[in-house]
């Protein structure tokens, strides 16, 4: 996956919402426009080329208003899936939020 074709899926007519996600991004007051300015100016940090139904790759971006977001988004020959956002826990990650603390 690159960043440049995600990005070239991160339009309305492209882009597949699952319930599931308008339900965590709704409890973690996260904005769908938020989501598309983080994969849109954002950098993928972890790549998930197995993932079912399709490969995956997790996002770092930051919002319009500078809170840092990771974007796990799926994508396939034509749609792009929105699958889950949220805050990273500063204790989970190193202090840019790119690579994962080993527990």
């Amino acid at each position: 996956m690159d960043i440049f074709t995600i990005r070239k899926k991160c339009n309305d007519d492209t882009i597949e919402i699952t319930q599931h996600f308008l339900i965590r991004i709704h409890q973690r007051k996260i904005f769908y426009k938020e989501i598309k300015n983080v994969i849109m100016h954002g950098e993928i940090i972890e790549e998930y080329p197995n993932d079912f139904p399709y490969p995956s790759c997790l996002i770092l971006g930051k919002t319009t208003d500078n809170r840092i977001i990771h974007v796990v988004v799926g994508m396939n020959d034509t749609k792009l899936y929105l699958i889950t956002a949220y805050e990273p826990d500063p204790d989970k990650w190193d202090n840019k939020f790119k690579k994962r603390k080993d527990c």
